[in-house]
């Protein structure tokens, strides 16, 4: 514990990590004192959408827990960077998804387009219904590339597991043939963002997530150190059917934080 203690940086997933749903996860409050007391680099990386990091600040604000809005970034974001870069004199995308993603990409100088757009871009959300489905379908089949903002098939909920992107693209992919790019976790996009943002190597960071197939395997493929907790969706047994693990396995964020003296 002594040598992750010592990391000068911590990437932390979310849903699962830091709450359920509206509830706050045993012992966040503690760990995040802890960062700011030790002065860490922290950045809470999510591969949710739905939110910008103004929302999600303010969400966890309505929980008691004060976080500045720079220390957050989302798979919204990292997919708007993402269209950008591919297309700096900008495109057009057709969007399944929540404001959180809806804004990013407009700032990016996404425009939207239901006609003949250039990408067909899949978040999660309310949104999503059978005639935006149908209507996905008739765009990727005319040409449109479809992006997926992560590879989550579920997210966790106060009330349990609820379908979330993969879950919601897998029957375009089905319709149409044509395999979808995902660019949140695992992809490595997010992790190098996100060490830039906290100006630290990966050798000097830790990521700690609830997700194996994401969380875990996207930091190991990115150098960073690994930290898994059961408070989310994945449980002792499953480690067990990965072919890799984490270097630490943990009730959660509050066993980080040395216990307090007596």
């Amino acid at each position: 514990m002594e040598a992750l203690r010592s990391r000068k940086g911590f990437i932390c997933d979310m849903d699962g990590v830091i709450y359920h749903g509206d509830r706050l996860l045993p012992g966040v409050s503690r760990f995040v004192d802890w960062l700011y007391r030790e002065d860490k680099q922290f950045l809470f990386l999510t591969n949710s959408s739905a939110r910008s990091p103004k929302e999600l600040q303010q969400k966890l604000l309505r929980m008691g827990l004060e976080v500045d809005e720079s220390h957050f970034y989302t798979s919204a974001l990292a997919t708007a960077d993402f269209l950008k870069k591919q297309n700096p004199g900008g495109c057009s995308a057709f969007v399944i998804g929540e404001p959180g993603l809806l804004n990013a990409l407009h700032d990016a100088g996404v425009t939207f387009n239901n006609v003949d757009p250039e990408y067909v871009v899949v978040g999660e959300g309310g949104t999503y219904s059978y005639d935006t489905l149908c209507q996905a379908v008739r765009l990727v089949l005319r040409g449109a590339k479809l992006i997926g903002c992560n590879t989550d098939v579920t997210g966790p909920t106060e009330h349990g597991l609820i379908p979330a992107c993969r879950a919601l693209i897998a029957p375009i992919e089905a319709a149409t043939g044509r395999q979808a790019y995902f660019v949140g976790k695992p992809n490595p996009l997010m992790m190098r963002t996100g060490l830039r943002l906290l100006g630290v190597h990966s050798e000097e960071a830790v990521m700690i997530g609830d997700r194996m197939d994401t969380d875990i395997v996207a930091s190991i493929e990115s150098g960073l150190d690994t930290v898994l907790v059961l408070s989310g969706v994945t449980s002792l047994g499953q480690i067990e059917t990965y072919p890799y693990r984490p270097r630490l396995v943990l009730e959660g964020v509050g066993d980080i934080p040395a216990p307090e003296s007596p």
